[in-house]
């Protein structure tokens, strides 16, 4: 089975109060991003690992990882929005098999959690990972204006990877883009096919501000 990991790192520093965009921040003296595609190579050497990024960033990314070990992969530019950069990297993928959607900025999945993912994506026909919540969760009833009560044992969190084949992706990222596509998942799902949930990790988190940082080394350590 052919495995590709696109990789989608199209993040800013805004939220992270960094004039440096977050996937290039050092994470134990090496860019986050570069244990994001650490992780996927440990997984399985085989697989075909594409980095989407801003175009303007593919200089600065080759800078930042002279000296480091290398992790085969290639560039892609990315898009305005996350599903235009999802739809660029699939659009070049040439054979049939799996493939990983990640976000760059989630470093700490482990090798182990990608390839039992795999495995259940190769054996149901996708898989996506996500946790229960541990909050006590409401959602916002706009008609009654009102918070209402939901059952946290009903909610899921939902992670990356997210696994789908080749051919599947290709078709649902045909469709016109929508509001309602707020993950990869989401699109496929928009086709008619049920999205197939496995057990993720709270230790898989999504750098987005600065305590995620901090958060991120303790946890690496």
């Amino acid at each position: 089975m052919k495995k590709y990991a696109i990789i989608v790192a199209g993040g800013s520093g805004q939220r992270m109060q960094s004039a440096v965009p977050k996937q290039f921040l050092l994470l134990q003296g090496k860019p986050v991003l570069y244990h994001t595609l650490a992780a996927f190579y440990q997984a399985d050497a085989s697989t075909e690992i594409i980095l989407v990024l801003p175009v303007d960033q593919f200089a600065y990314w080759e800078t930042l990882i002279i000296g480091l070990p290398p992790i085969p992969h290639r560039l892609v530019a990315g898009g305005n929005s996350r599903f235009q950069s999802s739809q660029q990297a699939i659009q070049t993928l040439s054979e049939d098999g799996m493939v990983a959607i990640h976000d760059g900025v989630r470093p700490l999945i482990e090798p182990a959690l990608i390839t039992t993912s795999f495995l259940e994506a190769s054996e149901k026909g996708n898989a996506v990972l996500a946790v229960a919540s541990k909050d006590s969760v409401r959602f916002y009833s706009a008609d009654k204006k009102r918070f209402e009560h939901l059952n946290r044992d009903s909610i899921r969190l939902i992670q990356t990877p997210q696994i789908f084949s080749v051919k599947d992706l290709k078709e649902a990222f045909m469709q016109e883009y929508s509001d309602d596509f707020t993950d990869d998942a989401r699109v496929v799902e928009a086709l008619g096919i049920q999205i197939n949930l496995v057990e993720g990790s709270y230790e898989n988190i999504k750098i987005t501000t600065p305590e995620d940082l901090l958060l991120a080394e303790v946890l690496m350590k």
